[in-house]
């Protein structure tokens, strides 16, 4: 964690510019995140945990749920407060976090997983579960495939950092492990003229019970 704070504590104002009305050109994305904010409702509180600079906050707000966003980095929290001073943003692990069991109607996690490593994702989801309310839905986001990236010195900063790529079926069986009920199961090939170097995967799960 300490890795991943560093960097993009160096990187954000950069990563804020470049990833900028990222949705503008992914209606799936949009449509999803349309759905997932119908099954949630507008009666309990979202979470976007490793929310950035606040961009799918945002989005989700104009969806109408209660939400809110946590980073790890102290940087990219206050560039999502500058973006978005309306909302509520905070800086914490999304691994150990200071809620109650069941106080969450819904969790994101938007490409936020993929520095965890592999052997940690169950401790990671179990700790989603435990914040989610009994039906609580979780919305994961993540690149498919089987190497990871390594980027190295991005916009000339002296930083770098692993991203995890998953295969979907293998989070599918994370996910059932930690308690939960995976309800849909979405790929799209990259769009290379967007920057994407791999397929995209997004799960809706729901916690059982």
């Amino acid at each position: 964690m300490t890795d991943t704070r560093a960097f993009y504590d160096t990187i954000a104002e950069d990563y804020a510019v470049h990833f900028r009305d990222q949705l503008a050109h992914r209606p799936l994305e949009r449509a999803l995140l349309a759905a997932y904010a119908e099954q949630v409702g507008t009666s309990g509180l979202v979470a976007d945990l490793g929310c950035g600079p606040g961009e799918i906050t945002a989005h989700l707000d104009g969806l109408g749920l209660s939400v809110f966003g946590l980073d790890l980095s102290e940087s990219m929290i206050t560039v999502a407060r500058r973006r978005y001073p309306t909302l509520r943003f905070e800086r914490g692990s999304m691994r150990d976090l200071s809620l109650a069991d069941g106080s969450l109607a819904g969790v994101v996690s938007w490409y936020s997983s993929i520095h965890t490593p592999v052997d940690e994702l169950p401790a990671l989801f179990a700790e989603f579960h435990r914040v989610l309310s009994p039906g609580g839905r979780l919305l994961l986001a993540f690149q498919t495939g089987d190497e990871p990236l390594h980027l190295d010195q991005p916009w000339g900063h002296p930083v770098s950092l692993d991203f995890h790529r998953r295969r979907p079926e293998r989070m599918a069986e994370l996910l059932t492990g930690a308690g939960f009920a995976v309800r849909s199961s979405t790929v799209r090939e990259r769009v290379a003229e967007h920057g994407e170097s791999a397929p995209q995967a997004l799960l809706l799960a729901q916690k059982e019970g």
